[in-house]
Parts: structure tokens; sequence; C-alpha cells
């Protein structure tokens, strides 16, 4: 046999052993596949320029688009709230998804509850659902806020959220002061970024109803966005103590998904004060640390709040610059000593590896605002993009991004692919070969097929650990944004040249 309790093989090894091997050669039989030699002349034809045509021919039919769908954005914003429950109108196999993709990201229980809608509700509506569900929802879990979004079937079959929020608080569901926001977040558009615009604008809007005051709370709000870099938002909390700033992080799931083991179970660790976010209406100003994932959150704060709204992007040395300038404008507060200190090590660093980066081409593929920062950033080590490829994207983003790369001289050749997927781009990277692929975990299997360098930046990254524990901005994420990038040009190296006596000549101990 080959497990035994002696020795517990995982599947790395397990399925490599001969009574395995022997039944996919079994299975083989009954495939009526094609010869192996017919399957390679077909993988071949798919590295040329003649497929390439015909794969980005194609209209009918997307292959792993690189984007998640709204509610796994939407419950991504909620939890980012103290005691807050997400709780999603539609199937329980939607939310478990959802569920299990942010706990396989972050190696955390990431809780979450659906209303359980199946075939009599697709045909009369969810209303019931609602109903019981929120009552189950508060009776088992004891949310401070619930925190409602939707599925697609919620959405095609039309199910009247605020409709149905009401009437479920007259049946006694939930207590009617419980704060309960919602979004509408159909999945069959948009992406994930839109479904956490969409959840940040509905808390917002539903806590501070009738809290305008006549003055301002001299604050500045912070919106983080879709990052999943969860030591960012320690990392601005940081910053803004350092230069003496009032503020408040609205959606801070920081400890949320990356709390302490003390043996206590908390369901809802840490998260944004639900009466800080109700004062946040208040606030002197607000500055989003991403565009495109809070713009629908923007235009309603700056229209229905009457406040100053502000984008920084707090990536790479002009991108921190520009951040730490903006918040002294805003604040009065000077940048302290210590940041300087900070950005000169980071300089130091840059310094340090700008040989090895400079000139690398590069291909990239993520969310706008995060494919946007690190653009910017590889451009101010002299890195060359060649392949930027954005499936949620837009003209707005588009014009941005080409205005990005017009500006240094290693972008102007940089082609943006807008709503394309990771089969186009490996069309690319087979066509037009680049030195190193920027990306989430699966790009490990473009990686495999063809050959370029991962580094792993993005969501999600699924088969490293710990990457969602190290800060991206700030002055310190330059230095961890480089320690990737550079040590996995390293590592291709000394794969390269680890032959003893035949490509060995630069195996080098001292790079």
């Amino acid at each position: 046999m080959p497990q035994n309790p002696e020795k517990i093989k995982d599947h790395v090894e397990l399925f490599h052993q001969p009574e395995y091997q022997q039944l996919f050669q079994n299975k083989k039989e009954f495939e009526n596949g094609h010869t192996p030699e017919e399957v390679q002349r077909v993988a071949e034809w798919t590295k040329t320029w003649e497929y390439r045509e015909k794969n980005f021919a194609r209209e009918a039919l997307t292959i792993n688009p690189a984007k998640g769908c709204q509610p796994l954005g939407a419950m991504f914003a909620a939890v980012g709230f103290e005691g807050t429950l997400p709780f999603v109108q539609g199937s329980q196999g939607c939310v478990a998804y959802f569920r299990t993709h942010l706990t396989r990201h972050y190696k955390e229980p990431f809780s979450g509850v659906s209303s359980s809608m199946t075939e009599d509700a697709a045909v009369f509506g969810g209303l019931q659902n609602m109903i019981d569900g929120l009552a189950n929802a508060y009776t088992l879990y004891k949310p401070k806020m619930i925190a409602v979004c939707t599925t697609c079937m919620a959405e095609v079959i039309g199910d009247d959220l605020g409709a149905f929020i009401t009437n479920a608080k007259n049946a006694g569901s939930v207590p009617q002061d419980l704060p309960v926001p919602f979004a509408h977040t159909p999945s069959f558009v948009g992406s994930h970024i839109t479904g956490y615009d969409n959840m940040m604008k509905g808390i917002l809007s539903n806590l501070t109803a009738g809290k305008k005051k006549a003055t301002s709370n001299g604050k500045i709000n912070f919106i983080p966005g879709f990052d999943t870099y969860v030591e960012n938002n320690r990392e601005v909390k940081r910053i803004a103590d350092l230069m003496g700033i009032n503020y408040t992080l609205l959606s801070d799931n920081s400890d949320y998904v990356d709390s302490p083991n003390d043996g206590e179970f908390n369901m809802y660790p840490g998260g944004t004060k639900l009466e800080d976010a109700a004062d946040s209406i208040n606030a002197k100003a607000t500055v989003a640390l991403q565009a495109y994932s809070t713009s629908k959150t923007r235009d309603y704060i700056a229209k229905e709040w009457g406040q100053k709204v502000e984008v920084s992007r707090p990536w790479g040395i002009k991108g921190t610059d520009e951040f730490l300038m903006k918040l002294s404008e805003l604040t009065g507060k000077a940048i302290p000593a210590e940041l300087e200190v900070e950005r000169g090590r980071a300089v130091d660093a840059m310094t340090d590896s700008h040989a090895w980066v400079h000139g690398k081409r590069f291909a990239i593929y993520g969310d706008p605002d995060l494919v946007y920062s690190v653009v910017g950033f590889m451009l101010e080590m002299g890195a060359e993009p060649v392949h930027i490829l954005v499936h949620n994207t837009n003209e707005v983003f588009e014009k941005e991004l080409r205005g990005l790369l017009d500006s240094s001289e290693f972008g102007k050749e940089a082609k943006i692919w807008g709503g394309k997927d990771l089969w186009h781009l490996r069309s690319l990277l087979f066509t037009e070969p680049v030195d190193l692929l920027i990306g989430n975990s699966y790009g490990k299997y473009l990686w495999r097929d063809c050959g370029v360098p991962l580094v792993r930046i993005g969501y999600p990254i699924m088969d490293r650990h710990h990457y969602h524990r190290y800060a991206t901005v700030g002055y310190k994420g330059v230095i961890n944004l480089l320690s990737w990038i550079v040590n996995t040009i390293f590592e291709e190296i000394d794969r390269n040249t680890n032959v003893p006596g035949k490509t060995d000549i630069s195996y080098d101990l001292i790079r």
C-alpha cells in the first residue's frame, strides 16, 4: 500500500507511487485520446504567431480571466468593519467559493453566510430566505453589523434588497437599529474590485445617514481599496501616526485576515469601529489608496458629503513621496526625519540592485491599481514593460496608464492588453518573449509552459505562504518589492547555470 501510519505521504509523493501511476495509465485506455506525437505537434503549434492570431480572434470564450466576481470583493470590504458578518443573498455554493478563495490566500478562517437560495427561491424570489437567514445569522453569530450582497441568482430574478431587509426587520429577524447595509453585486458584470466599491459605498451610506455635523472632526479618512497585503494597512497607520495625523482607516481588515493564534477563536477580530466609520462623514478629507476599486465611493463622498477626495498610491519612491506630500498639504503636518531615513534606505537598496533589474523586459497582469503601481516602480528601476494585461480595465485606466508609460523612456513601447485573459498572455509570451512575468499564483502555469520566471505579486497567492504579511506601500514596501523581483532574477540565473562543467561558469556565490 502507498500509505502507512508510520509515514503518511502527501499528494506530492503519493501520486508518484506505482499503484497510482498504473491507475493513471489504465485510465488513458478509456479516454480515446490522441497519440503523444499529435499532442506534441498541436502544443508546438499553439506557440506560433498563426495560433496567436486565432487566439486573439475569439469572441465568445474567456480562459482564465485574471479576475474574481463582485461578491468576493464585497465580502472583503465588509470584514474590515468591527463585528461585521458578510451575508450573501444567493446559493451556498457561491459563498463557499468566496470563503475558500480568501482562506486559501490568507490561511485564515473567513466567515460569511448565505441565504441558501435554491430552485424554489429562483422561481418565487428570495424574500423568505432573507427573513430566515438574517434571523439565523443574528441569533447564532451575534454580529454588530450584517453586510448584505448578492450573487447572480438573486440579481437575475430581481430581488430588492432594500425592501427585503425592511421586511425582515419588521418580521423581527434582527433589531430595527442593527445596521444592515447592502450592495447589489451581480457576478456577470464588473469584477471583485467593483464589488468592493459597491459594498464600501453601501456601508458608508448606511452608517453615516443623519450623522453630518456643522463642523469637521479634523480627521483624514483612508480607503485602502481591494488591497490584499494586510501589512499595507498597518504601514499607512504607522506613517500617519509618525506624522501626528488624526485619521480613520475605513475597512481595516488587517487583524481579521492576520489574527494571532492565542488559543481563543474570535470571529470578528479588529476592524474599523462603527462609530468611527459613522463619523467619517465629518472628516476633513478622504484619501483613497486605489482609484478603480473606489470610484463610486469617491464620487459619493465628494457629492453627498461635500468632502475633498484625493487618490494617492504610495508605491515606489515617487508614489510614496507624493503620498507624504499630499498628507502634509492636507494636514499641515511636517514629514518626520524618520521617514526621510527610510527613504534613503530604500534608494540605497534600489541602487544596490539596479544593475540587475535595469533593462529587464517584463510582462504583468492583475487589477488596474496594482498593475499601475508595480509598473511605476519597475520604471523607476529602469525595467521595460512589454505586455500589460488587465482584464477588468476601462478607458480611464488605460489613458492614465498610457500617460505613465509615455512619461518614461523605458515604457513607450509597452502594449496594454485590456479585457484579455491569461490564455492570450500565453500567446504573447511565446511570440514576444520577456525576462520576467509579474502576477498572482495562476502565473505559475505560464512559468511552467513558457519558461518565464514568475514574480508573485497580486491576488491570490495560494502556492506560497506569508507574502500578504509584507508591506508593498511606503519606503519599506519598496524594499520588499525589490527583494521579490531581484531575487527571482537571481534564482533564474542559478537555475540556468547549475550544471557542473557545462553551464556553471557564472554559478556565482556573490551577486
